[in-house]
């Protein structure tokens, strides 16, 4: 247990994951960071990305949008606005939803409509690159 850290992932409708693992990789707003145990506290606010966990040498994948990051030596403790597995993750309503905020930026109307379709855009991205990487790792099937 001495080289494993506990993570921990939240969110406003539910507690989902809580997990001893090895490694915790995560999409900081000024970019990825990783934690293995022992490792220095800090506090960083998320981005939208994959976040990716190391468990008995398989790499799992979870799509993250926004939040904050704790982290102390034994623990990561991810408060998240919206987090998904990549095996809940649908590439079709990802798609679809790609689809629309490109749209929304093609017509460019008002300044903060085109601000939410490019923010849109990169959940739906990061939600597909999120499921490839599982897919790729074996932890998930399509």
């Amino acid at each position: 247990m001495a080289n494993l850290i506990k993570l921990e992932i939240v969110t406003p409708d539910r507690n989902l994951l809580s997990e001893e693992v090895e490694y915790v990789g995560a999409p900081g707003v000024y970019g990825e960071f990783g934690v293995l145990p022992s490792h220095i506290p800090f506090l960083s606010a998320l981005g939208i990305g994959s976040l990716f966990y190391k468990k008995d040498g398989k790499r799992y994948y979870i799509f993250l949008a926004g939040g904050f990051a704790e982290v102390t030596p034994t623990k990561v403790t991810v408060l998240a606005e919206v987090a998904e597995k990549a095996e809940e993750i649908s590439v079709e309503r990802a798609r679809k939803a790609r689809e629309k905020a490109e749209q929304r930026i093609s017509q460019q109307q008002e300044e903060i409509d085109y601000a939410r379709a490019r923010a849109a855009m990169a959940r739906s991205m990061h939600r597909m690159r999120c499921r490839e990487s599982a897919v790729s790792a074996g932890t998930c099937s399509l």
